[in-house]
């Protein structure tokens, strides 16, 4: 009997995991499919794109929740994590582990909302915060696709200081951060999946359990981590979704063209509510410069709304007190603005 109950689960994963990859692969066009087609909605109406945007990014996040929660599950039963977090914050690195996981955020193409299931995954199997937060910062600000639009449309010396500029906020913010000792701020739900991932990891180390053993209770986990953050998806989308299909871009353009000595504080404040992926807001950057926002002020505008939005916070808050996201969107804020004012001094 138990012997079936193995084979039913392999049986399981293997089909359940290639048609969740498949289903993130194609997803875009499914919604679309839906949202257009089935429900008759029009792609050019601010509530057919709320729509479409909601459905798309909730079904993202939650696959990549469940596959990364997941995939950590298994890292966290076979790789010595301890060691790793031992060796991260005992030896002296000069800097280099900020600088991988921010190295490591710019070469995920993942938006603010979709790098916090690999956070809550660092977070569980205890990666210095400092250390993950170097990757939350980075991960939205820059990706390849983004680079790419960014190369075509505001040349080479732009894009370099926004790649560089978004991968050394990544480093000295989780530097400073990590500084801080802000593990305290944790909430108790991923204080508890931390204890509960390592009793089970010394659980199965001491009794030798077999990998087929101990996959029930990982995907078990996954599942868990799901159902817990449900709730703060959907309304952290539902806001992000609202913003995407009706604030329009003349708005910000307005109140940002004038050089002056407020547009930064002003496009990096403005900005922070929103929420867009950085390929998906370059094109918008485009059309603010040539309606004379300074390319700095809107490139701050642009580190604003994929770095720091509101559905983040949303999300943040199953993993963060409110406390810790206010330290950590205020720092990032700040600095920001800083490099809004120096990107208007050197372009």
């Amino acid at each position: 009997m138990e012997q079936n109950k193995k084979i039913k689960l392999i049986l399981s994963v293997s089909v359940a995991l290639p048609a969740l990859i498949l289903l993130y692969i194609y997803l875009q066009p499914l919604v679309d499919s839906f949202t257009y087609s089935l429900l008759g909605l029009k792609a050019d109406t601010h509530l057919g794109v709320s729509i479409n945007f909601f459905f798309y990014d909730t079904i993202k996040i939650l696959i990549l929740l469940f596959l990364i929660s997941s995939l950590m599950g298994v890292v966290n039963a076979y790789f010595p994590i301890d060691r790793l977090r031992t060796y991260l914050t005992t030896k002296k690195l000069y800097g280099l582990q900020y600088f991988f996981a921010s190295f490591f955020g710019a070469i995920t193409p993942f938006c603010s909302c979709s790098s916090i299931p690999l956070f809550i995954g660092f977070v569980k199997g205890g990666i210095p915060l400092g250390v993950t937060f170097s990757f939350l910062i980075t991960s939205p600000l820059v990706n390849e696709v983004a680079v790419a639009m960014f190369l075509g449309l505001f040349g080479l010396k732009a894009t370099l200081i926004y790649a560089g500029s978004g991968i050394l906020l990544g480093i000295v913010g989780g530097y400073i951060l990590g500084k801080f000792k802000l593990e305290r701020y944790l909430s108790d739900w991923v204080k508890q999946i931390q204890v509960t991932s390592e009793q089970e990891t010394e659980a199965w180390e001491t009794e030798k359990t077999p990998f087929i053993d101990r996959l029930p209770y990982i995907i078990k986990d996954g599942w868990e981590i799901v159902r817990k953050v449900l709730l703060y998806v959907l309304i952290g989308i539902g806001i992000g979704a609202a913003m995407h299909g009706y604030v329009p871009e003349n708005f910000f353009a307005h109140y940002l063209s004038d050089d002056k000595w407020y547009a930064v504080p002003l496009a990096v404040i403005l900005g922070v509510p929103m929420y867009a992926n950085a390929a998906g807001i370059v094109p918008v950057i485009q059309v603010f410069v040539a309606k004379g926002v300074p390319l700095g002020t809107a490139i701050a505008f642009m580190m604003a709304v994929v770095g720091l939005s509101l559905p983040e916070a949303t999300l943040l808050k199953k993993v963060m007190t409110w406390k810790l996201i206010g330290i950590f969107f205020g720092t990032i804020t700040l600095f920001i603005i800083v490099l809004g004012y120096l990107f208007n001094m050197i372009l």
